[in-house]
């Protein structure tokens, strides 16, 4: 594995990509076979947000691959109700466990985690910015079920502007030939701009529509997502937005035999209950080819070379410029050292991906 931590999917090479998946269908086919693949390993669990799913998935699959589990999962119950900076924490925990799941409100958190972590870091959401092992989940999902990953017609319905699994998902799957995406949101949330810039990088063919039944037919794979209500300013802007798109049976019957329904969960409303019993409806199996993902994931970064920390400081040519993205890490973590490169008569936000101008 090239990279020391996965931050974005961006770390990996498709071949890599590939690999992960082989393994985790190895995993899924012979899990007798992996029982002790990660024994005396120690994976720590850095939840600063709520979840489910995720944090369950990264420590059952530590567990069934012989490993052990720490961590936090309310930063109340730690030291960061004392104020204890992003930095230190890392600094500690980076020493007692092998590897670390980090997932937390701010965009560009785990970026941060990395430079200061003796252990791997893996991104398991950073606010409204990315979520990598969740979009391992689905291409691992795609691949049994669709059996490629290439030449696909893709809608993401929903919160495309906050929904870092969107975002993930997106530029994933822009590396892969012949892809096509069918962006389904409001006006008000759309993907944001630095997403379409890879797609359009990657000519990739998109389009923009604001309702889910005019899209039904031309879809290979609907990737639902539910309205994040954490994500807004207010209440009201929220009320505005959401249960505008609702996947039921009507617009379920204008679909392709062989589409297939995916959703990061958890849903609220966007998806009817009587849709989950349709055999397209694959969001539930979603989540047991995630934690087949995680796995394999686990055991290609501990088996991977040594993580070297740089020494980062803020003295480059960038130490007074401020990310415009009232989200990102830096903004609650003030030492960070500012980090940006240049595009154009543009500067991105090496954590964020956030743009502004010079």
């Amino acid at each position: 594995m090239l990279s020391k931590n996965l931050i974005d999917l961006e770390n990996l090479s498709v071949k890599e990509i590939l690999d992960i998946i082989d393994l985790a269908n190895k995993i899924k086919a012979n899990p007798s076979e992996y029982a002790n693949a990660c024994q005396g390993k120690i994976l720590a669990t850095l939840f600063y947000e709520p979840s489910t799913r995720t944090r369950m998935s990264f420590s059952t699959a530590m567990m069934r691959l012989g490993g052990n589990v720490i961590g936090f999962d309310n930063p109340m119950n730690s030291s960061v109700s004392k104020g204890e900076t992003l930095k230190d924490t890392l600094t500690v925990i980076g020493g007692y466990a092998d590897i670390i799941a980090i997932r937390h409100p701010l965009e560009g958190s785990a970026e941060a985690a990395a430079m200061y972590s003796p252990a791997p870091i893996i991104n398991a959401g950073d606010g409204g910015h990315l979520h990598p092992t969740q979009t391992l989940a689905d291409i691992v999902t795609l691949y049994n079920e669709k059996g490629r990953l290439d030449n696909l017609c893709i809608g993401l319905c929903g919160d495309l502007k906050y929904g870092r699994t969107v975002h993930s998902l997106i530029k994933t799957m822009s590396r892969f030939k012949g892809n096509r995406f069918v962006l389904i949101s409001t006006p008000e949330l759309t993907v944001p701009q630095y997403i379409k810039d890879v797609m359009n990088n990657a000519g990739c063919e998109y389009t923009e529509l604001t309702s889910l039944k005019e899209a039904m037919s031309e879809l290979d794979v609907l990737y639902m997502t539910r309205i994040q209500r954490e994500r807004f300013e207010n209440d009201e802007e929220y009320e505005r937005q959401k249960g505008v798109f609702v996947l039921d049976k009507e617009k379920l019957d204008l679909g392709k035999s062989d589409l297939r329904i995916l959703h990061p969960l958890p849903r609220v409303d966007e998806i009817d209950y009587e849709v989950d019993d349709d055999e397209r409806a694959k969001y539930f199996q979603q989540t047991v080819y995630g934690m087949y993902a995680r796995m394999a994931l686990f055991m290609t970064m501990l088996n991977g070379e040594k993580k070297v920390l740089k020494k980062y400081k803020n003295d480059g040519p960038y130490k007074d410029v401020i990310c415009t993205n009232e989200h990102c890490i830096t903004h609650q973590e003030t030492y960070l050292p500012k980090r940006f490169k240049e595009y154009g008569d543009m500067l991105v936000c090496e954590y964020c991906e956030n743009s502004t101008h010079k």
